[in-house]
């Protein structure tokens, strides 16, 4: 019986830790607990902290606890599901840097003009980092376009959008 309550209670907390990973855990009282720390464990723990204290909202509403007044709220789960969903197409599209699925992946980014010219090029050139081997997940492919944004000026705010 111990075992099946133990069970539910660790499904509880599955969604606590899918949004902590989102947003929950950035700032508050339950980021700085569990600074640097990665995995299901800390994820939950941070949000939950900030969940049953109240904390975030003060924090947020007053800047305080590495919160800011001027946070953008974002979501990357339609990055990631678009990438899943059309990982075969999105990779051919970024080997020739155009193509239908690039274009909406460039949209979902909200990448346009020049920003978008730029950000295919350089998928394009780091087509072999991004896909070193055709097993390659869509969660491997998504963190080496992090990487390759991130260290580039001009697209490393796409970043927060993945």
């Amino acid at each position: 019986m111990n075992k099946f309550f133990l069970a539910l209670g660790a499904c509880a907390l599955i969604p606590a830790s899918a949004f902590a990973n989102n947003n929950v855990g950035s700032c508050g009282w339950g980021s700085k607990v569990f600074q640097g720390q990665s995995g299901i464990a800390p994820q939950v723990l941070a949000a939950t902290t900030n969940g049953t204290s109240g904390n975030q909202t003060f924090a947020i509403t007053s800047g305080t606890s590495g919160c800011t007044q001027e946070g953008t709220v974002t979501s990357s789960w339609q990055t990631a599901a678009f990438v899943d969903e059309n990982m075969t197409k999105l990779a051919r599209d970024m080997s020739r840097g155009e193509g239908e699925s690039l274009d909406a992946f460039a949209a979902l980014l909200g990448a346009e003009g020049e920003t978008k010219t730029k950000l295919n090029a350089s998928l394009k050139d780091n087509f072999a980092a991004i896909f070193p081997t055709e097993e390659t997940t869509s969660s491997e492919a998504l963190q080496s376009i992090k990487g390759v944004l991130a260290a580039d000026s001009e697209l490393s705010s796409l970043v927060a959008r993945i």
